[in-house]
């Protein structure tokens, strides 16, 4: 079971950090991602993490003001999010992979916490 937490109300140019608790200790060989979705909107991805830490992907419209990060003897991963804007207001999942590296395909993850709320105000 992955949970998800860390969201919530802020202003925009604020930050938040995310995290992703993993219970049963699954997911430490596995890629981690964060994806989101706003109302209305389709899922999207965001971030993702290999196993290790050593490979990350961030979509275009987060890059440069979010991080992604892990340590697996915590069975955590992380997003933390710097600089937020009001259209970052969505739902935001964390999920792990099939796979040790990460893919921006929602389709390449198996595993999906319940996801936790950022609301951005403008």
């Amino acid at each position: 079971q992955l949970q998800a937490s860390g969201g919530g109300l802020v202003q925009a140019g604020g930050s938040l950090r995310l995290s992703c608790a993993d219970s049963r200790r699954t997911f430490s060989n596995n890629a981690v991602g964060w994806f989101r979705q706003a109302p209305g909107k389709e899922r999207e991805f965001v971030a993702a993490i290999s196993w290790n830490g050593g490979i990350t992907y961030y979509s275009d419209s987060v890059k440069g003001r979010f991080t992604i990060s892990r340590d697996n003897t915590k069975n955590t991963v992380w997003l933390q999010m710097n600089s937020l804007k009001f259209e970052d207001t969505a739902v935001y999942y964390c999920a792990a992979g099939l796979r040790s590296v990460p893919v921006l395909q929602s389709s390449g993850y198996i595993y999906w916490g319940q996801g936790t709320e950022v609301t951005v105000s403008s």
